[in-house]
């Protein structure tokens, strides 16, 4: 015989609660909010580039890696740094700043070169992939001295699109003759820097830029200011410059990296006579 009173399975489900759905802080949405905003740029330089609208899609790239530099610090400064957060970000700089870039200079200019031009890029976005996983296994890395924290191991991938499309910005601002040797030579230059990204040659970092000296605030304010209207005025140009002189940096970074290797190896170095002792 069935039970007068049978169990009712509505109070159980009722108290049901699936985990993980509470609700999460705006502080935790922001950071990642501005990262979306970098990928939509990113995904919107493609489009630009397949318009042959080559200087949109070099602004909407640069858009994208404003929006990068500014997630992160924002995170920092909401301490809502997640581990979602950091693999959000990477697929986004992926987007950006491998895949963006790479169709850019492709749409312009590779597609000549055909097959040749589709593996420089196929080798710009591999190294970028590599570059960000990279990345994301050193951050946790327990023994990373606290002055390495000053360098980059390999180009970033936010410098190396900016770098990369040097060659646009020369074509754009001195309308260039097109040849084929010199689109051979642009396909060779971005191996190059996908070389650069790949390899373990250290960059500075301008993350752990510390604060500006009160005598000197106002003329950084000023030069600052002076850089934010030539690049208004003359973006081309001005990125010209900049990637001329990001490149000429690194022989700098890499003596700096050097020395400062060198002077940790030696202050962990035991005293001389300490083994006889």
């Amino acid at each position: 015989m069935a039970p007068d009173n049978p169990p009712s399975a509505a109070p159980a489900r009722a108290s049901f609660r699936p985990r993980g759905l509470r609700g999460l802080p705006l502080r935790f949405v922001v950071p990642n909010v501005v990262t979306l905003l970098a990928l939509c740029a990113g995904l919107t330089a493609i489009r630009f580039a397949a318009e042959a609208k080559y200087e949109s899609a070099v602004l909407a790239i640069l858009v994208a890696a404003v929006l990068d530099g500014v997630d992160g610090r924002i995170a920092r400064a909401l301490k809502s740094s997640s581990r979602f957060g950091a693999e959000l970000d990477s697929l986004a700089d992926f987007i950006d700043f491998g895949v963006a870039p790479g169709l850019l200079l492709f749409f312009w200019s590779l597609h000549d070169l055909k097959t040749v031009g589709w593996a420089a890029v196929l080798i710009f976005a591999i190294a970028a992939a590599l570059r960000l996983a990279r990345f994301n296994v050193m951050i946790d890395d327990p023994d990373k001295p606290d002055w390495a924290g000053r360098f980059f191991t390999g180009m970033p991938a936010p410098a190396g699109a900016i770098v990369v499309l040097l060659p646009l910005y020369v074509h754009l601002s001195f309308d260039l003759p097109e040849s084929r040797f010199l689109t051979l030579i642009e396909a060779l230059y971005v191996v190059a820097v996908a070389g650069l990204m790949a390899s373990r040659i250290p960059h500075f970092s301008g993350k752990h830029i510390g604060r500006v000296p009160r005598e000197t605030f106002v003329f950084v304010l000023f030069a600052v200011a002076a850089l934010l209207v030539l690049l208004a005025s003359f973006p081309l140009q001005m990125l010209i410059f900049v990637s001329l002189a990001y490149l000429a940096m690194i022989p700098f970074s890499v003596r700096a990296f050097h020395r400062l290797s060198e002077r940790d190896a030696a202050e962990k170095a035991p005293p001389p006579g300490a083994d006889a002792a």
